[in-house]
């Protein structure tokens, strides 16, 4: 269970919202449901049917008796509290910290004691103009003369704040400089309101949360003088300050986990409360001391210049918390696959369904089956968007670039690893306990006129046609990978399947162990092994992230080719401390291990979708054991007349030689890789009609100009250290299975060649078509 919070604001999410305590269960564990409605429900557990489209053919495991509406409340907000708070008048005193404000325009808290409109005892803060203030009081009641204010503070730029009382005069000090003088002459008593950093109370309730980063904030018992001051606004933030007025000081070299130690001797611990963002680059930081291409030995523990910052933001939301609703052992001979929770209600008096999905392994007492499916959890949970989405009766469309969809309450977290935290900060973590309604089966995905989704409804293309065909399968997370990357050598094929974008060093390195020792990989996915991700212990925060280049400017037509990023340096995590953004500067080459590398994105129309052409039509993979009858530059991959669905799109991946010749201009101190022998490109994935959202990316991720619409190429490899590896590189692969022959028959040689044979028959309900007119 988690640790309970202290009193904090709470905000009441109108609709229906839930998930499950863990997003992959073994048949035979028991899976808990822990849900939030504003109106009667009824909950049922399904495995999900051949119906790709609906929900008709869905198997019922279990019905709950229907449930009476029970609203949870969520607390977000990150901050640190500390249980030892100042307990003694004071005849002077200083506060000190570097913050960073990620956005102007709310009362934000930096340190002190103070809880409105009772007990005001000290504080440091940001007005809504972006003013400092300080305020000084007898531990009561507000008293308006007991607050200074000035100067102003720029977003997203560091700025050293200290604050000084010396028994009688009050001075407020940015940047080594004073920007406001007043008189209070106590009496100053810190009263019942908690230590907090980076927060303060309203009514007892933790609340006014920095939109920031902060570097060794600070307490005295004495006033800084002005060289004083100074001198501390010169050291940058780097040394922690001495003597026996030190109060409290809070280095933050942690640089992980929720306890935040006091350098003082006084034992002032703090507790970060919503997880907030360790691994953030202090004011003194040296960003020519990163490699932006490699990870070359830098250690960001052993930077001098690094700093220690932690990042708080006023959504940071992790963990629900809520209580659970509803549990159920899966029956232990229960197959694997995808599931959901069923949620079913009336919205606005009409019937609507509300999906929980979660993964259902194989039993431990079972044996494997001959292939496994993983299933893109990792890029189910980056994409997580407003999780508490507004409910919907029908199919919602999610946006492109995952801005979200309509939130369901103004303030509740909305944040994904493509968008930005309400205060503009860059998200690096998504919680797991938490709702993630994009995974539901009926999600779709821009462009909306193509009827594609990247998620859930898209791998189950492939189960389904596994399930038509008579293959046996089972069904892990990215998340079952990670933590076990052995399962592997106990299947004779892999199926990395959707959009597969992010990985662990775990199961990076499992796949690639798997490989040398003989096994296979069929990858019908694009922008495959891309970004690095992380777990803490528990599981149950997920960390990755993306950065600017070293000069990148942070513009909005640098949007437009990059998901939101954050300032350069900050691409170590705090979970393992090592470098995260690309596999390739993290020290792995997915093209090393499954040959192709990504290469780009277009997801503006449903026209931009492309097919494969055919290269090598002869090939064993063409012919053997079922003959395809393709000729050289014959399409596939793609509904019959050419319609959607069509495989080339959204995202997808081309052989490092390809990409070599995409790239026009070597970033300097750069060059270009030897590319991997062996590699067989048996079809080429082209899109002749260029989108309005194009973007060809080169060798080292830069955007670059296409080679006559080339965007993914589907290859055979048999790697020189070992494995063979089939390649389909493009997110679209799966999404014509059910409506193409070809593609199929391709799949189904793969797999003979793989080792791989049908079990049964396929005798299942036959999967209602996807084919209609291209726009």
């Amino acid at each position: 269970m988690p640790q309970p919070i202290p009193p904090h604001r709470a905000l009441q999410v109108p609709g229906v919202h839930g998930y499950t305590d863990r997003k992959s269960v073994a048949a035979g564990e028991v899976v808990r449901f822990h849900l939030s409605s504003d109106v009667p429900y009824a909950l049922s557990v399904c495995r999900l049917g051949p119906d790709v489209e609906g929900r008709t053919a869905d198997t019922v495991l279990h019905a709950f008796a229907p449930s009476a509406a029970r609203v949870h409340p969520i607390h977000p907000g990150s901050y640190v509290q500390v249980a030892r708070g100042l307990d003694q008048p004071l005849r002077a005193l200083t506060l000190e910290c570097w913050v960073q404000p990620w956005s102007i325009g709310t009362r934000q808290s930096v340190v002190g004691q103070y809880d409105l409109p009772g007990a005001c005892g000290y504080g440091l803060f940001i007005d809504e103009a972006g003013r400092a203030v300080f305020y000084l009081g007898d531990g009561g009641a507000f008293r308006a003369q007991g607050q200074i204010a000035g100067g102003a503070l720029r977003a997203k730029r560091w700025h050293h704040l200290v604050a000084t009382w010396d028994g009688e005069q009050t001075v407020l000090w940015i940047d080594g400089e004073a920007v406001a003088r007043g008189r209070w002459t106590g009496p100053m008593q810190p009263g019942r309101a908690p230590l907090r950093l980076g927060g303060s109370g309203i009514d007892g309730l933790a609340d006014a949360f920095l939109e920031g980063d902060i570097v060794m904030p600070a307490i005295y018992s004495h006033a800084l003088q002005p060289a004083e001051v100074r001198a501390r606004f010169a050291d940058r933030g780097l040394h922690t300050p001495r003597g026996r007025t030190v109060l409290a000081c809070w280095p933050l070299r942690e640089e992980r986990g929720d306890t935040v130690a006091d350098a003082s001797g006084h034992q002032r611990t703090g507790r970060i409360v919503n997880h907030g963002t360790w691994m953030i680059v202090g004011p003194a930081f040296e960003p020519q001391r990163v490699n932006e291409f490699s990870d070359d030995g830098y250690d960001p523990l052993a930077d001098p210049t690094r700093g220690h910052g932690l990042r708080l933001a006023s959504d940071d939301l992790y963990d629900c918390r809520w209580p659970e609703s509803h549990a159920l052992r899966i029956p232990p001979d229960a197959k694997s696959g995808v599931y959901v929770g069923r949620v079913r209600y009336l919205l606005d008096g009409e019937p609507a369904e509300y999906d929980i999905a979660f993964i259902v392994r194989r039993a431990a007492h079972r044996a494997p089956a001959p292939v496994l499916v993983l299933c893109a959890t990792n890029s189910w949970l980056a994409y997580a968007s407003t999780p508490f989405a507004k409910n919907t009766a029908g199919d919602p469309v999610w946006p492109r670039r995952s801005a979200g969809l309509e939130n369901s309450h103004p303030e509740a977290p909305a944040y994904c690893s493509y968008t930005y935290h309400r205060g503009g900060q860059p998200t690096y973590q998504v919680g797991l306990r938490m709702p993630w309604p994009n995974a539901s089966p009926n999600a779709l995905y821009d462009p909306a006129d193509a009827g594609f989704s990247q998620w859930t409804r898209l791998e189950r293309r492939l189960h389904v046609w596994l399930d038509q065909a008579g293959y046996d399968y089972d069904v892990v997370s990215d998340l079952d990978l990670h933590r076990d990357p052995g399962l592997l050598k106990a299947y004779k094929t892999v199926i990395v399947n959707g959009h597969s974008e992010y990985w662990s060093l775990p199961a990076c390195d499992g796949l690639d162990d798997y490989l040398c020792g003989g096994g296979t990989a069929i990858v019908l996915s694009g922008n495959t092994m891309y970004l690095r991700v992380s777990y803490n212990e528990e599981g149950t925060v997920m960390e990755q992230r993306k950065v600017l280049g070293a000069n990148d400017l942070d513009s909005e037509e640098a949007a437009k080719v990059r998901p939101p990023a954050g300032p350069y340096g900050e691409q170590y995590h705090s979970q393992d401390w090592a470098r995260g953004g690309h596999f390739r500067q993290a020290g792995r080459s997915c093209a090393e291990i499954i040959g192709l590398e990504s290469a780009g994105w277009a997801f503006a129309d449903g026209g931009d979708f492309g097919v494969y052409h055919a290269t090598q039509p002869r090939h064993f993979l063409f012919t053997q054991p079922n003959a395809l009858g393709l000729t050289e530059g014959a399409t596939f991959g793609h509904a019959p007349g050419g319609g959607l669905p069509r495989a080339i799109g959204h995202e997808w991946d081309l052989s490092v030689a390809t990409l070599c010749r995409m790239t026009l201009a070597l970033p300097a101190g750069q060059q270009l890789p030897e590319p991997q022998r062996g590699i067989e490109v048996i079809a080429q994935g082209r899109r002749h009609r260029p989108g309005r959202l194009d973007a060809y990316l080169d060798y080292f991720s830069n955007v670059t100009e296409s080679l006559d619409g080339l965007s993914a190429e589907m290859i055979y490899w048999e790697r020189p250290r070992g494995g063979r590896v089939f390649n389909a590189g493009a997110v679209g692969a799966s999404w014509v299975l059910g409506v193409d022959p070809c593609f199929e028959g391709v799949l189904r040689n793969v797999l003979h060649h793989f080792g791989v044979r049908p079990e049964t028959g396929a005798d299942l309900a036959v999967q209602p078509s996807l084919e209609h007119e291209a726009p």
